[in-house]
């Protein structure tokens, strides 16, 4: 059986409800394992077309994940979503957000969506197949989780939901002439990338001890940073570099792994602790000196 994107496929193993599955792709190719693609999140950001969620869904059971959180001040924002054929189980499941912080807050690696345009990005920005292999090698690790950001129809990501992301993708369009700039169906951008993901590719092996620290513990870490700031006074004399989305872009520059998060929480705390006043012991006094 010849597969044009793959070359030669090796096996054929799964069939559900009429349709066939392939396991394995190209020779020396990867496919994302069943567990690794229930650690890959999509995440959208403020999406409020019915439809639009009922596509990404679709994408999603297509390509099989289920992963589908949806950051929204709506119950449920996806009743009656006709395009979402096959894909119940992806919208039943769906787990919906208050925050992007809460929405990513397990997750290893965030990936944030864009168009670009005129906006001035703070990320690193990848091509979506380049993106592909950063998420995929984040798989590779044993507890790594990856999330992938898409904003709302209108207007994207803001700036302060793309603060969230380690680093960008955009998915290459033509540009054509009197349109502002190019973009893409929510449902097809969503489609694109998950299928970047599954596409047969090598991964390097990753070690446990490699694990990333989690988006969550990572907001926690800005957010003590942010009160060590105030309370020293850094804040009032540099307010420019000091804003909420300044330190969490400057934690996840630092790419801390799992275990660094509470080396560095404790340092903070008693840096704190110092600042407010905390008496130190004789004895401490005494290994402080040394």
């Amino acid at each position: 059986m010849e597969n044009p994107g793959f070359g030669e496929v090796r096996s054929i193993s799964r069939r559900h409800q009429g349709k066939v599955y392939l396991e394995t792709t190209a020779e020396g190719g990867f496919v994302l394992s069943d567990e690794q693609r229930d650690r890959v999140c999509v995440v959208l950001v403020r999406a409020r077309n019915p439809n639009n969620i009922g596509a990404v869904a679709r994408a999603m059971y297509d390509l099989g994940f289920g992963q589908l959180r949806l950051v929204t001040e709506f119950d449920r924002p996806f009743e009656g979503a006709k395009a979402a054929v096959d894909a119940s189980e992806v919208l039943g499941a769906a787990r919906v957000c208050r925050s992007v912080a809460e929405a990513v807050e397990d997750c290893t690696l965030v990936v944030g969506t864009t168009a670009v345009g005129a906006r001035a990005l703070e990320q690193p920005l990848e091509p979506v197949a380049e993106a592909a292999e950063r998420m995929t090698a984040e798989l590779a690790g044993e507890t790594g989780r990856v999330a992938i950001l898409f904003g709302s129809e209108k207007t994207g990501l803001s700036n302060e939901e793309l603060s969230h992301c380690h680093s960008l993708l955009t998915i290459p369009m033509q540009a054509h002439a009197g349109a502002r700039h190019p973009s893409m169906n929510l449902g097809q951008a969503a489609a694109v990338c998950l299928y970047e993901l599954v596409r047969g590719r090598e991964l390097p092996k990753r070690s446990a001890a490699e694990s990333a620290m989690a988006a969550g513990e990572s907001e926690r870490l800005a957010g003590l940073l942010r009160e060590v700031l105030d309370e020293a006074g850094y804040m009032r004399h540099h307010p420019a570099n000091s804003g909420s989305e300044d330190l969490r872009r400057l934690v996840l520059r630092m790419g801390g792994r799992a275990t660094d998060g509470p080396v560095w929480m404790g340092m903070l705390r008693q840096v704190l602790w110092r600042l407010r006043g905390g008496q130190v012991s004789e004895e401490q006094r005494d290994l402080d000196a040394r």
